[in-house]
């Protein structure tokens, strides 16, 4: 049957606004209907254009501002720039937090880490959230995965087919499996959704000889380390991992065009990043995201909203005709895909654990942004470190670690992203600001009660928290702890987050 609420809804749009063109605007309501009537024809005379196939396509630690597309005339996005020339770019799209793991716990979930449970890096989302595959297979879709993963428990995370990165010769990392996706392009018989999972440009990265700084952009959180050799030649080696995945998208993009037709909205991201990953910085939340939708989205379009990876399965279960979860924190992006410029969030979040299998510092960090202004709140940070302690040494001690590690964020931090993009300088301590900043912090807060968050306002109640993959006084693969810090907490000690616990499944 035919998606009767997205057709009535495409029927009855009235646009409030434009969404910004990189050509024409002067004509886009027009257009727009155009669009809208067209893609309500072609619905009313089959139905299953209104159930289009879904493709979207996640790169691995990539900068937004290291496209062609975002601004940077120095790297090689050509892929990525077509896309935007076919479809629309969001300049504001965000992850709620910079690492991969909860990062795609909120694609395919709609709900921040801390509610569906993914984060830290390498934990599983709780074990009854429903998930994206749940969801759509309800609509009457497959929902596959091809490529990286890294999210559990399979009983979440179900896929109707997932297949494996491959190995590639002469390449630092594994490819996307390339003929497995086109098997499938060429023999689906129902509308499916399809998750491609690269693992580029994540390091390990090309080995650049004699690289060139010139040869790359830099900005205010690196322009210092434009001299520093071994960095430039760690950049250059990233700018050639873009490339190559943007020679696996423009595979993609071939056998999408070749096997599936204009009926295909394809949506390209990156799950973060990765100049500010483990941050609450933009440069590591804000992330490239550009829809292309022939025949239904205007080709060359922007928009400025504030969007965030929670809409994702909103938006995907909007369009197959579904209502969304009430427990679910995003909203469906469809009405943006359509041309209308509305509001669909005020603000966005972010999330910082630093107690991970990484890290072993007690720092953890909650964020709230809106259009202009971003307010972070470090609860352990330096200048209130001893209103954190207590009783327990054994625990102080990985407070005090934390605290230093540190030592140059603030309690509060507060930028003016119109005047300060890359975050450089702190205003938080301003008093004309005091409003401003009073405001983001009570609406943290609300949030944080929302999401049923281990933090609290206030002093001395900062959790240690565990999983079986990393605990604060122990070693992990990716970190060696000092002896004398070695099984010197206690399972008391520890604030247990029931389903990290379990075995995977």
């Amino acid at each position: 049957m035919c998606h009767l609420k997205a057709l009535f809804f495409i029927l009855s749009l009235t646009l409030s606004g434009c969404v910004g063109s990189q050509n024409e605007t002067s004509s886009l309501q027009t257009d727009t209907n155009a669009v809208q009537a067209s893609f309500a024809q072609k619905a009313a005379k089959d139905p299953s254009f209104a159930k289009p196939n879904v493709v979207f396509y996640l790169a691995d630690d990539q900068d937004v501002t290291d496209y062609g597309a975002y601004g940077n005339e120095k790297v090689h996005t050509p892929s990525v720039d077509r896309l935007a020339r076919e479809g629309m770019v969001f300049d504001n799209a965000f992850t709620g937090q910079a690492i991969c793991a909860p990062s795609r716990s909120q694609l395919f979930t709609g709900k921040y880490p801390l509610k569906n449970g993914a984060f830290a890096n390498h934990t599983p989302t709780r074990p009854n959230a429903a998930s994206v595959t749940q969801q759509m297979r309800k609509l009457g879709y497959k929902v596959v995965l091809a490529g990286k993963s890294h999210v559990k428990p399979a009983s979440v995370y179900d896929w109707d087919a997932e297949w494996q990165p491959v190995p590639k010769a002469g390449v630092p990392r594994e490819y996307i499996p390339l003929s497995d996706i086109e098997t499938y392009f060429e023999t689906a018989t129902e509308p499916f959704v399809m998750f491609i999972a690269s693992k580029y440009p994540h390091g390990k990265y090309f080995d650049v000889e004699q690289p060139n700084a010139d040869a790359l952009k830099f900005h205010p959180f690196d322009a210092h380390l434009r001299e520093d050799a071994a960095y430039v030649r760690k950049r250059a080696g990233y700018y050639r991992s873009i490339e190559e995945d943007n020679r696996q998208l423009e595979h993609v993009l071939d056998l999408v065009d070749t096997h599936l037709g204009a009926n295909t909205l394809f949506i390209y991201s990156s799950d973060h990043g990765v100049s500010g990953k483990f941050t609450l910085k933009d440069i590591g939340l804000r992330v490239p995201f550009v829809a292309r939708w022939p025949g239904v989205i205007k080709p060359g379009m922007r928009s400025e909203q504030l969007i965030h990876y929670t809409d994702v399965l909103p938006t995907l279960m909007d369009i197959a005709g579904g209502d969304t979860d009430a427990e679910m924190d995003g909203k469906s992006l469809l009405p943006l895909l359509l041309g209308q410029d509305r509001a669909i969030h005020d603000y966005v979040y972010g999330v910082r654990t630093n107690q991970n299998i990484i890290n072993a510092h007690v720092f953890p960090s909650r964020m709230i942004r809106d259009r202009r202004y971003k307010y972070i709140r470090n609860f352990n940070a330096l200048e209130v470190l001893d209103r954190n302690l207590g009783d327990n040494e054994a625990i102080n001690v990985f407070l005090r670690r934390g605290a230093q590690q540190h030592r140059d964020e603030a309690y509060e931090e507060l930028y003016d992203l119109d005047a300060d993009p890359f975050e450089q300088n702190n205003i938080a301590g301003q008093p004309e600001m005091a409003r401003i900043k009073a405001r983001l912090s009570d609406q943290m807060f609300v949030w944080m009660r929302q999401q049923g968050d281990i933090l609290e306002d206030g002093f001395g109640k900062i959790p240690i928290i565990s999983a079986p993959a990393f605990k604060l006084d122990q070693d992990s693969r990716f970190r060696t702890i000092a002896p004398e810090l070695r099984n010197t907490l206690t399972p008391d000690d520890y604030f247990v987050i029931e389903h990290w616990e379990r075995p995977a499944q």
